[in-house]
C-alpha cells in the first residue's frame, strides 16, 4: 500500500477570505453528550475529520443510528436505541476524546466499560482527574490494565473541586452531572468556548446549568434530557491556522466568522509582532494583514483565556522567521515540544530545554522532509512549508487528518501550492524516497 504524504511548496503572499469548519473539540464531547438522549439530534457545522468519523463509529457500536451528510456537515444521530455500555477498546485507542463517553454512559446505564484513550503523545493527559470526580460522585471503578469497568447505583451530586482547569474533566463530570439528583458545583472548571458549546447544547436538552466565579459551573440534575438541534461553533484553531498562513507568508486573510474574543491573547501577540488585526462587530470576523518584518515575541501557553496549548505549535513557526529571540514555554502538556527537531530540518534555529524553547529568528526556512508528531505539530510544519524556499514532504499525516477537515484545499483557494501525493507521484516530482529518506527514517 502506497504511503500518502503532503507536499507544500513555498507559497508567499496568500490572500483571500475563508469560511471555517466547526469546532473539533466541540463537536466530539458534543457527540458524546447525545447518549443524555432518547431520539433524533441534528448536527450542523460538523467537520469531517477523522477523529469525528472515529466517534461516528464509536456511537455506532453502542447502538446508535447515525447520517453524516459529508458535504452539507450534518450529522443525524438517533440514541433511541442505544443499548450498549461497553466501547470498543480499538476505537478509543485511536483518539483521545472517546473518554468523553464515559460521564454520559455512567449517568444513562449507571455503568461504563471502556479502554484507556488514544491519539497524540503529546504527554500524559492522565485520565485521574476524571476517575478522582467519579469516584467522589459514588462510582466505583475496577481498573485492569488499559481497561477499567465503572459501575454506580445512584449518581451522587456535591462539591468537585479540580486540583486542574482540565476540559475533558470537566466535560465528562458535567455531563454525568446533568441528569444527577440534586446540585453539583464543578469548582476551578475549565471554561473554553467548546466548553461553553457544550453548556448551550445540553440547556437546548433541558438542562440546569449556571456558570459563577470564579471559574465554577453549577448543575441541578434533571430527570431526563431531550433531543436537539444545534450548530457547532467555528473552530478558534483552525482560525488561527489561517490567520498564521497568512502571517508566515506576507499576506492577507479574512476570517468573518472567526470569534475573536475566543482568542484575544492569541491575536494580541500577532499585533506584537506588528502584524495588523481587524476586529469585526461584536467581535465576530478577523482580518490580518501581514506586516513585511515581524517581530519576535514571547509567551507561555495556559488554560483559557491563556495562549492556547493548540496553538503553540503553529505559532513557533511564525517565530522561527520573526526578527530577534523569542521564549515559548509550554506549561500544558510536557511533550508538546516534540516538532522542534523537525522544524531545525527546515533551518530554524531552536534552542529546546524541557518545556522551553529559545527561537532566534532567521531569514529563510528551507524545504525538507518532515514527520508529524501531532496533530498541531502537523500544521506547524505545513506554515513551515508554505513560507520555507523549495518544497517540503511531510508524512505521518494521519495526524493532520485526525484534526483538520480539508484545511490544505482552504490554504489553496488562498494560492498555496499544498497536495497530497502518493510515493509515484512524489518519484516522478524528482522527490522521491532517496532525498527524503534520510529525514524518514529519523
Amino acid at each position: 500500500m502506497s504511503t500518502t504524504h503532503l507536499v507544500i511548496e513555498q507559497s508567499l503572499n496568500l490572500n483571500g477570505r475563508v469560511m471555517l469548519n466547526g469546532a473539533k473539540n466541540a463537536v466530539l464531547v458534543i457527540m458524546a453528550s447525545l447518549i443524555l438522549t432518547r431520539g433524533k439530534s441534528t448536527l450542523t457545522n460538523v467537520p469531517c475529520s477523522d477523529d469525528v468519523i472515529q466517534m461516528i463509529a464509536l456511537l455506532r457500536s453502542l447502538g446508535a443510528e447515525l447520517f453524516f451528510l459529508k458535504d452539507e456537515h450534518i450529522l443525524q444521530v438517533d440514541t433511541t436505541h442505544l443499548a450498549h455500555c461497553k466501547v470498543n477498546p480499538e476505537i478509543m485507542k485511536k483518539m483521545r476524546a472517546s473518554i468523553l463517553v464515559m460521564g454520559p454512559l455512567l449517568a444513562r446505564f449507571g455503568r461504563a466499560e471502556i479502554a484507556a484513550p488514544g491519539g497524540c503523545v503529546i504527554g500524559a493527559r492522565p485520565i485521574d482527574y476524571h476517575l478522582k470526580s467519579f469516584k467522589k460522585m459514588g462510582v466505583v471503578i475496577d481498573e485492569q490494565g488499559d481497561y477499567l469497568t465503572a459501575v454506580v447505583q445512584r449518581i451522587k451530586s456535591g462539591r468537585l473541586v479540580f486540583e486542574y482547569p482540565s476540559v475533558g474533566a470537566t466535560e465528562n463530570i458535567l455531563m454525568a452531572a446533568t441528569l444527577t439528583p440534586g446540585v453539583t458545583h464543578l469548582v476551578n472548571a475549565a471554561l473554553e468556548p467548546e466548553v461553553l458549546d457544550l453548556i448551550a447544547i445540553l440547556t437546548k436538552m433541558g438542562a440546569r446549568i449556571s456558570i459563577h466565579a470564579p471559574a465554577t459551573i453549577v448543575v441541578e440534575g434533571v430527570s431526563t434530557l431531550r433531543a436537539v438541534e444545534h450548530d457547532i461553533i467555528p473552530d478558534r484553531l483552525e482560525a488561527g491556522a489561517l490567520l498564521l498562513a497568512a502571517a508566515v507568508t506576507g499576506g492577507t486573510i479574512e476570517l468573518p466568522q472567526a470569534h475573536a474574543y475566543s482568542m484575544d491573547v492569541f491575536l494580541c501577540k500577532l499585533e506584537e509582532m506588528g502584524h495588523t488585526i481587524q476586529i469585526g462587530e461584536d467581535g465576530y470576523g478577523v482580518t490580518l494583514k501581514a506586516t513585511p518584518e515581524p517581530c519576535a515575541v514571547s509567551f507561555k501557553t495556559a488554560p483559557y483565556p491563556g495562549f492556547p496549548t493548540d496553538l503553540q505549535a503553529p505559532m513557533m513557526t511564525a517565530q522561527c522567521l520573526a526578527q530577534g529571540t523569542s521564549i515559548i514555554e509550554e506549561a500544558v502538556f510536557e511533550n508538546r515540544l516534540l516538532h522542534v527537531r523537525e522544524l531545525q530540518k527546515m533551518g530554524a534555529q531552536i534552542k529546546a530545554d524541557g518545556v522551553k524553547a529559545t527561537i532566534t529568528g532567521v531569514e529563510h526556512l528551507y524545504g525538507a522532509g518532515v514527520i508529524a508528531t501531532d496533530i498541531r505539530a502537523s500544521c506547524a510544519l505545513a506554515l513551515a512549508g508554505l513560507a520555507a524556499k523549495g518544497t517540503t514532504v511531510m508524512t505521518a499525516i494521519h495526524h493532520w487528518m485526525r484534526g483538520y477537515d480539508g484545511l490544505e484545499k482552504k490554504l489553496s483557494t488562498l494560492g498555496a501550492h499544498i497536495s497530497f501525493m502518493n510515493e509515484l507521484e512524489l518519484h516522478a516530482l524528482g522527490l522521491g524516497r532517496t532525498e527524503f529518506s534520510k529525514e524518514q527514517s529519523l
